[in-house]
């Protein structure tokens, strides 16, 4: 008795130690940054929750990947000799961002709002935030943010000159996802359609309607490749499903036929 005592007593404490070890895990993540600035009231712990919101939180970009600094150590984590550079000026933040966001960058040093940069000109965190970071949709060209600074009606050219390539985008995204839940490797498509997404947003960053235009009919035709890859796979589940189908019910008629013969051959072996 007190042998199958120990033996539970045993497996109650395994299983809770595997019940705590993501709260474990989720806590080796939290940086001394989140940690030190996350318990502070007003400004200093605001930006928290709101990197907690973002798609850098998402993808795993902390606070030292975009400020520097030592994410593991309370007396380095805000000292030069650790990288940390701190807050930019508002007309250092593109030269911040773009550390990451390199050909971002540069379209948007060519752009009316590059040239602008400086004299009242709209800068990253004026259309994307700063620590709330969403994914880039459609959704940031918008009369109520646009026309803060501008006519809205530029912008809304803009934006109906990416709409249907954009929309092509997120269904090919859609329709790849649901090809790998099926268990199928769309690894090579997945990673050609991200590459695709993200240079045609770049393109957004021109600012220039007619060559966003021309540019988007280049982009259509290999999207339009990945299109026809995705249907001839569907088609090929499809026959897959048909032949599959086809089979089972022949085997199901030769279970049916060995029974009826089986019978028939009881009866005759019974009469005799």
């Amino acid at each position: 008795m007190k042998s199958r005592t120990a033996t539970l007593i045993h497996l109650l404490l395994f299983w809770l130690i595997l019940a705590g070890l993501p709260s474990f895990a989720a806590a080796a993540e939290e940086t001394v940054c989140l940690q030190c600035h996350g318990g502070q009231p007003g400004p200093l712990g605001a930006p928290v929750p709101l990197w907690r919101e973002s798609v850098h939180q998402a993808n795993g970009v902390s606070c030292q990947h975009c400020h520097g600094g030592d994410p593991t150590d309370f007396a380095m984590a805000m000292s030069p000799e650790r990288g940390f550079i701190g807050v930019p000026a508002a007309d250092d933040i593109p030269a911040f961002c773009g550390r990451c966001h390199v050909g971002v960058l540069d379209d948007y040093l060519a752009s009316a709002h590059g040239q602008a940069l400086g004299a009242g000109g709209p800068q990253c965190v004026t259309c994307h935030g700063n620590h709330r970071i969403t994914r880039a949709t459609l959704d940031l060209i918008n009369p109520q943010d646009c026309s803060r600074c501008h006519e809205y009606g530029r912008a809304d050219e803009l934006r109906q000159a990416v709409s249907g390539t954009d929309a092509l985008i997120i269904g090919l995204e859609r329709d790849l996802a649901e090809l790998h839940r099926l268990g199928l490797d769309t690894e090579r498509l997945s990673g050609t359609v991200f590459s695709l997404r993200n240079e045609f947003h770049r393109l957004f960053h021109s600012v220039d309607v007619e060559k966003v235009r021309f540019k988007t009919g280049v982009f259509a035709q290999d999207l339009g490749k990945i299109e026809e890859e995705i249907a001839a796979i569907r088609s090929d589940l499809g026959q897959r499903k048909l032949w599959g189908g086809v089979i089972m019910a022949l085997l199901v008629l030769a279970g049916l036929c060995s029974l009826l013969i089986h019978k028939s051959y009881k009866e005759e072996a019974g009469g005799d």
